[in-house]
């Protein structure tokens, strides 16, 4: 460590101490940028508020040493940077005690997870961590390392082997404490839907995988007995930090923090109330505890990531590089509104202390901070996979409400045609169907046009053509009646503008 380094014992004058927790009693999975802007600092708020240090976070990282690399040196201290359109504040987080890499360190990971000091483990480990196939059960192949290893956990065989995945590491650790029977909860914060509901059925089918029949008994007991999977809903932009913001909070802090992450002001936890045992007041520092995450995680699904999705698309076509770009353009900013406020908000039912069109509003202010770095092309990926959530759900009750979604209808209309230039231009899109949507735009493809990409009217602008990308089998719902189809084909002139 140079002198020069943040670290706990080396705190600059003028900025507030962070938290020095006294125990472990948290593990974390997949401790990336987000996790460090959101869980950790509403556990280190809740400390603060509350005077309770024994919630120390042990974070684990997956793919890599470098996070482990960037903390360790500097005692687990790194600041945060909220850096709205106006202002930033700079903010140090001591919740985290250490990184462990289980490349290196599985051993002191599973000790982690047994030890009954520790009462939660939390997860962001994204969507693909999670080792489904596409039927949503368990890739008994991305895990089959784990799964030897967990025998060999059983039987006591040394040394221990490596964690090859996430969720193998939390099953072999799940085994580990099941011994001593202590309660713990299994928090995970991805964006999935049902989240802890989909982490528990891999984490058991893990287990029966693994230790079958009789070998099993003791892990599926405990997993009955003590152990939750809560559901969670979280939100709050990280983006990237840059150097130019690395140099900016070195020179305010006087010391050089390669921890360093950045979030936007607005930050929401929303926490199903079902722990096994002991947690951390999250609730002192701003969290929502409730007995039901769906509505929450539904008006998230729908109002943000629904609008977000439409100002990308639309966003892109018009010459937008960033979100933030696009979402003050006021031919898009009307159709973000006609999206949110006349399609997707009448859907849904607002959960408990929360202004569905107050969170409307903040969404579209959110969206226009440039400090959130968000480009329209990097939001425009896997669009097959996010349009069913996003704008699937807001179709089907608005239709069925008497109601045809015109806002949808736009935002499908810009995904078309962010399809159609996009492959036609050559540069493709990022999404886990490309192939699928090449073959349709190669299909009706038609020469002409000034541009080289063709004929717009000739190509997206026919009802014939927009159902070829719309009919790919389950994008959208499949009662979606030919009308509609209508309206999509009808705004593809918007959207070629």
């Amino acid at each position: 460590m140079t002198d020069d380094r943040l670290h706990r014992d080396n705190v600059p004058v003028g900025i507030d101490a962070p938290v020095t927790p006294t125990a472990v009693g948290i593990v974390h999975l997949g401790i990336g940028a987000f996790h460090r802007a959101h869980q950790a600092v509403y556990t280190e708020r809740a400390a603060i508020a509350t005077g309770d240090t024994s919630w120390g976070i042990l974070g684990v990282t997956q793919r890599s040493a470098r996070v482990r690399d960037q903390l360790r040196p500097q005692g687990g201290v790194y600041a945060v940077l909220t850096a709205g359109e106006q202002e930033s504040s700079v903010e140090l987080i001591g919740s985290v005690v250490d990184v462990a890499y289980p490349a290196e360190e599985t051993e002191r990971v599973l000790a982690a997870l047994a030890a009954p000091s520790t009462h939660v483990v939390t997860l962001t480990i994204t969507e693909k961590g999670y080792a489904r196939k596409p039927d949503g059960s368990l890739d008994l192949e991305a895990v089959a390392g784990d799964l030897e290893a967990l025998q060999a956990d059983v039987r006591g065989e040394a040394p221990v082997r490596p964690a090859s995945s996430a969720i193998g590491l939390l099953v072999r650790g799940l085994a580990a404490r099941a011994a001593s029977a202590a309660p713990i909860t299994v928090l995970t914060c991805d964006n999935m839907v049902d989240n802890g509901r989909v982490l528990e059925r891999l984490v058991r089918q893990a287990a029966e995988a693994g230790l079958p029949g009789a070998d099993g008994d003791a892990l599926r007991g405990f997993l009955d007995a003590r152990v939750t999977f809560p559901c969670s809903m979280v939100d709050r932009i990280v983006p990237a930090t840059t150097p130019e913001q690395r140099d900016h909070v070195s020179q305010a802090l006087g010391a050089r923090d390669e921890g360093l992450v950045v979030g936007e002001p607005f930050a929401q936890w929303v926490i199903e109330d079902r722990f096994a045992g002991p947690r951390p007041a999250w609730e002192a520092a701003g969290a929502t505890l409730t007995k039901d995450v769906a509505p929450f995680e539904q008006a998230k699904l729908r109002l943000l990531n629904g609008t977000h999705s439409l100002v990308a698309y639309s966003g892109w076509l018009a010459g937008h590089t960033t979100i933030a770009e696009a979402v003050v353009d006021p031919a898009i900013a009307e159709r973000a509104r006609q999206y949110l406020f006349e399609d997707a908000l009448p859907t849904l039912t607002p959960p408990d202390g929360l202004d569905l069109h107050q969170y409307g509003e903040q969404i579209l202010s959110r969206f226009a901070n440039p400090h959130t770095g968000h480009t329209t092309a990097q939001v425009a990926m896997d669009g097959t996979q996010k349009i069913p959530f996003r704008w699937g759900g807001v179709l089907t009750d608005a239709l069925a409400a008497g109601r045809e979604p015109q806002g949808v209808a736009f935002a499908l209309a810009a995904w078309a045609e962010f399809v159609r230039r996009r492959t036609r231009s050559g540069e493709g899109v990022d999404d886990p169907r490309a192939e699928e949507l090449e073959a349709v735009v190669t299909a009706f493809e038609v020469p002409g046009g000034a541009d080289g990409l063709g004929d717009v009217e000739g190509l997206a602008g026919t009802e014939e053509d927009v159902r070829a990308l719309l009919g790919l089998p389950g994008l959208l719902p499949e009662s979606t009646p030919e009308s509609f189809l209508d309206a999509v084909a009808a705004e593809i002139g918007a959207v070629a503008r």
